[in-house]
């Protein structure tokens, strides 16, 4: 990674006093959950993409696909 910069978040008396507790240090679990969050984001996107790909790519066909993967091999 780069260069670090701090975020905060603000979160119930309640909880902090849980977390000293059981010395539980947040930036972890924060870092650790914005990763995941980042990673699910990720996926829906992807998935999106391919929805959407979908119906043209629905429209080829391996055999031509195969004919022009080989077309180009050949050229070289």
């Amino acid at each position: 990674m780069g260069r670090l910069v701090t975020v905060s978040a603000k979160i119930p008396e309640e909880l902090k006093r849980r977390m000293d507790e059981l010395n539980i240090k947040p930036s972890k679990i924060i870092k650790e959950a914005i990763e995941e969050e980042i990673r699910r984001r990720n996926i829906e996107e992807l998935r999106q993409t391919l929805e959407e790909a979908k119906p043209i790519l629905a429209k080829l066909s391996v055999e031509r696909a195969v004919q022009s993967i080989r077309e180009d091999r050949d050229s070289l």
